[in-house]
């Protein structure tokens, strides 16, 4: 039953993953400015998800902390927002080994705000990858990358916030915030958006992306956590770090910088070990209490 429950959510991680991969390919494809992206994403998003969420009645999960769950629709509006506005200014590449960095920023935020010790490989983890993005943030061109390698590493701190923030509060559902910050990305990105001036074909991509794409990965990945550990579910993301650069490398020519590959080879490769020795540490916890599993 167990070995089931575990297959069941490894298909759902790497099928989400792998949909989650095509984001950065999607917003080359749409072929307009990082406003009407946002916008038309964030819009889409929130009616498909809200949709999902009216129907199973998870909007009544808004009672539990609705001020923690309106701070976590904002920081997922503004995590879409940068990541396209990152896409838009660097390449793909550069945002995807960025935006990796996230688990590392919500180990330093559960420092700082929930008062957990940080374990020293998170530390070195930490200080490794600084010098990876350092090779980034320096490569050959990057000055005419920078606002969207910023706008990355802020989408990663972001993230990482996010994560502190659901850590604190498990009750909060992520289905229903998600869908509340498609629908605050939308509305940051509206003033600034010419949502009506696009042909078929783009509005076509953007369709894909709000109404497919984003919500399939979404479900997929927050499903597959009630049958995976979430230092699996993590060490998964990496996966999406790869196949992003490749898709548009394979079908775009986007090709990355040396200091590029380099650089995010130091980064996946800290990730991967961080991620393999803090799951080889779960596993022994779990031997050693086998009553916590699942809780």
């Amino acid at each position: 039953m167990q070995t089931r429950r575990y297959q069941r959510g490894l298909v759902m991680v790497v099928l989400g993953v792998v949909c989650l991969s095509f984001d950065g390919l999607l917003i080359r494809l749409a072929r307009t400015d990082g406003w009407t992206i946002v916008f038309w994403r964030g819009l889409l998003m929130f009616c498909v998800l809200g949709v999902l969420c009216w129907s199973a009645k998870r909007l009544t999960t808004l009672n539990r902390h609705p001020f923690s769950s309106l701070a976590s629709a904002l920081l997922l509006g503004l995590i879409s927002s940068l990541f396209v506005l990152a896409v838009m200014n660097a390449n793909v590449a550069n945002v995807v080994v960025i935006l990796s960095t996230a688990p590392l920023f919500a180990a330093l935020f559960s420092r700082i705000f929930l008062g957990e010790s940080v374990a020293l490989r998170t530390l070195v983890a930490i200080a490794v990858c600084m010098l990876g993005m350092g090779l980034v943030f320096m490569g050959k061109g990057a000055m005419g990358m920078l606002a969207g390698n910023l706008y990355a590493l802020a989408a990663a701190a972001a993230i990482g916030g996010n994560l502190t923030l659901l850590r604190r509060y498990p009750a909060i559902d992520p289905m229903t915030v998600i869908a509340g910050g498609g629908l605050l990305s939308a509305a940051i990105a509206l003033p600034m958006a010419s949502p009506l001036n696009l042909d078929a074909e783009r509005y076509g991509v953007l369709a894909v992306m709000g109404l497919i794409q984003m919500p399939l990965a979404t479900v997929l990945i927050n499903s597959a956590t009630r049958y995976l550990p979430s230092t699996e579910v993590a060490l998964f993301y990496l996966v999406e770090t790869a196949l992003g650069t490749l898709w548009v490398w394979w079908l775009l020519g986007e090709t990355p910088g040396v200091s590029t590959l380099m650089g995010g080879a130091v980064v996946i490769t800290v990730l991967v070990l961080h991620a393999w020795r803090g799951l080889h540490l779960e596993r022994q916890r779990l031997q050693l209490y086998p009553g916590l599993i699942g809780k």
